[in-house]
């Protein structure tokens, strides 16, 4: 089904199969797209139209073309791309069971039966660096294939299954890298340019060949599981989805560069609740007073006028490294919203506070503020450990006019304080003084208050938000900045 030939092998059970929708194609198309929904891919009603339109011109059975289609109808930015393919990888495999052709591929063997690496590695290497075509794609699929089907099974609790990682363990594709550069560096001038240019195609063909082998480990693991169990973890998630404590160094760059975007969307927000509040209170006295013209029925009410006024915005954030990438993302989404306020003051610290609102503007990169923020500031002590209770006093202490009565303070970091003196009493003044007070968690809240954790604490003093990713946090702030 989709894309050719297909060996069904015993593996695989029915209602796994894309032809077991209870609905036929348009069902299974349903699914796909709740599938989507459920990795933070916004699908409307209107998408999913489009996309039932493209299924019933396209020919189901090129699916590379249906492929496109559907991404074309139900994808709105580049950054899903990935989601999607591997959910369509899912939800429309290549095929069921072992690949038709896969058992032409010979896996090479040494006289005891085992694999020989070293041929193997050969034979992937030719294939490697031979030049792109359909062919080629053909038989790097179906030594894929064969590799997981003879290398990577295993016994788990519930049975046989598969491992990209226990196919790919002894082969070490990385290995290859040397090997394929002599390749690829024939007949390419050898300055450093040229050589630049052969050394990223080989990892780019090694990191192709090693998702192969991870999407057909995906689609023989969805056959005996469940698709939907896969899609939970298998699939790559969006950026947006992404935990703050465990975020990659790529899913982090992708939030920085969505930081423009999200703070539009928490712009629009403050916006349309600045129009709805502009109507202002009703003021009794005079309503009562034009009813007296329809003997005293208040028939026209009468609203005080509204006195909009911007307020001041403080962040006070912990960069130390269990939630640095938390915070500095923050600080960029927060710097991004400055013309909604009238001011806005940025504290960082570690175990000492210090200013660093003049380190942003719209040009310098994250990481380059970040650098300087720890070279050119002081926000490491003598030990260098996260103090809480040592950051609040400070920062009261040295910048006691930055908490006024028309300020918001947001709080940002995990609470955890190494035992140290949380200084409540510091976050307590604090908090009395300022307009409002809120505290971002990126921790689960089910672990605040255990091991050295203060949040339980903090919380008692100051409203305290789970954050744990940019989807969670955009939600909390839009809900919490003041109009």
């Amino acid at each position: 089904m989709f894309g050719g030939r297909v060996r069904t092998s015993g593996a695989a059970q029915p209602d796994d199969l894309p032809d077991a929708a209870p609905h036929g194609l348009s069902g299974h198309l349903v699914g796909f797209v709740e599938a989507l929904r459920a990795r933070g891919i916004p699908v409307g009603p209107s998408e999913t139209v489009d996309a039932g339109q493209v299924i019933a011109v396209l020919d189901l059975l090129d699916r590379e073309m249906l492929r496109e289609g559907l991404a074309c109808a139900l994808l709105r930015r580049t950054t899903q791309r990935a989601t999607f393919d591997g959910l369509f990888d899912l939800w429309f495999p290549a095929a069921l069971g072992e690949r038709v052709g896969a058992d032409e591929v010979e896996i090479p063997r040494r006289p005891d039966g085992e694999v020989d690496i070293l041929e193997l590695r050969k034979m992937l290497a030719e294939l490697l660096v031979a030049d792109p075509s359909a062919e080629r794609t053909r038989q790097l699929q179906q030594l894929a294939a064969q590799m997981v089907e003879q290398m990577g099974q295993y016994r788990s609790a519930n049975g046989p299954s598969f491992s990209a990682y226990q196919t790919l363990k002894d082969v070490q594709p990385e290995l290859l890298v040397s090997k394929l550069l002599a390749g690829l560096a024939a007949g390419v001038d050898d300055s450093d340019f040229g050589s630049e240019i052969a050394r990223r195609a080989a990892r780019a063909r090694v990191k192709e060949f090693r998702g192969t082998v991870e999407a057909e480990t995906r689609r023989r693991v969805a056959e005996r599981i469940g698709r939907e169990r896969v899609a939970t973890y298998g699939v790559q998630r969006q950026a947006e989805d992404a935990d703050f404590l465990r975020i990659s160094e790529n899913e982090l760059a992708e939030l920085r560069r969505s930081s423009q975007r999200l703070a539009r969307v928490l712009a629009s927000r403050l916006a349309a609740r600045r129009r709805r509040a502009r109507r202002g209170e009703i003021d009794l006295r005079k309503t009562l007073r034009r009813s007296m013209s329809t003997g005293g029925v208040p028939i026209d009410l009468v609203s005080r006028k509204p006195r909009p006024g911007r307020p001041d915005l403080v962040l006070l954030c912990d960069i130390s490294g269990s939630v640095a990438g938390f915070s500095s993302f923050t600080m960029l989404l927060v710097n991004a919203l400055r013309e909604q306020f009238s001011r806005v003051r940025i504290f960082a610290f570690v175990d000492r506070a210090d200013e660093v609102t003049h380190l942003f503007d719209q040009v310098t990169p994250l990481d380059q503020v970040t650098r300087r923020i720890f070279a050119e500031t002081k926000v490491v002590g003598i030990e260098g450990h996260s103090d809480y209770g040592a950051a609040l006093d400070g920062f009261a202490e040295q910048w006691p006019d930055a908490v006024t009565s028309r300020t918001s303070l947001l709080i940002l970091g995990d609470a955890r304080t190494n035992y140290r003196d949380p200084a409540l009493d510091t976050l307590r003044r604090l908090a009395a003084t300022a307009k409002h007070a809120y505290w971002l968690n990126p921790e689960a809240e089910k672990a605040w208050g255990t091991g050295d954790s203060a949040a339980r604490r903090y919380a008692e003093i100051v409203e305290m938000y789970e954050c744990r990713s940019a989807r969670q946090l955009t939600a909390v702030v839009g809900g919490l900045l003041p109009i």
